[in-house]
């Protein structure tokens, strides 16, 4: 983390995951830039996506269904706002169901920074409507990203052989 981060207090409405990826920055943002790639580890360890649509451009729309035994169906989008490429990705995010917060959508901005070959993958999420709908995020984020990590470090070994 910069001295700038570190020194900086979140405010109740917003969520931050920091994930350090052994692979390229580079293979990491492909990951979120590849709807090919995405699929395969979007959503948490008990759901499977089986819808994703994705114009990745800034301006373009993002749509995908997240399924599990437990939840059924889970519907979500939004629209990509600023893509760096390999640097950083700015999209909207809301559930179609109203879940959590009824007509609401928050911003995430995902920064990758490559230091010694290895990504760290900086996920910042906000406002929420409340603590509670924060922190009810924060478990399904992180085995989002435990699948995602798994995937990008496989991926960054297959390319190493």
């Amino acid at each position: 983390m910069t001295a700038r981060t570190e020194a900086r207090k979140l405010a109740d409405d917003e969520l931050l995951i920091d994930r350090t990826f052994d692979a390229p920055a580079a293979l990491v943002f492909r990951i979120w830039e590849d709807r090919d790639h995405m699929i395969r580890w979007l959503g948490p360890k008990a759901f499977t996506c089986t819808h994703l649509d994705s114009d990745f451009r800034p301006g373009g729309k993002w749509r995908a269904c997240i399924v599990s035994d437990e939840y059924g169906e889970s519907w979500m989008g939004g629209t990509y706002r600023e893509i760096e490429k390999n640097r950083r990705i700015v999209y909207t995010f809301a559930w179609e169901d109203g879940r959590d917060q009824p007509e609401m959508e928050t911003t995430i901005t995902v920064d990758f920074t490559e230091e010694g070959g290895k990504t760290v993958q900086r996920f910042h999420q906000t406002p929420f409507i409340s603590v509670e709908s924060r922190d009810s995020h924060v478990g399904g984020w992180n085995e989002c990203f435990d699948r995602e990590q798994a995937y990008a470090e496989n991926l960054a070994r297959e390319a190493q052989s």
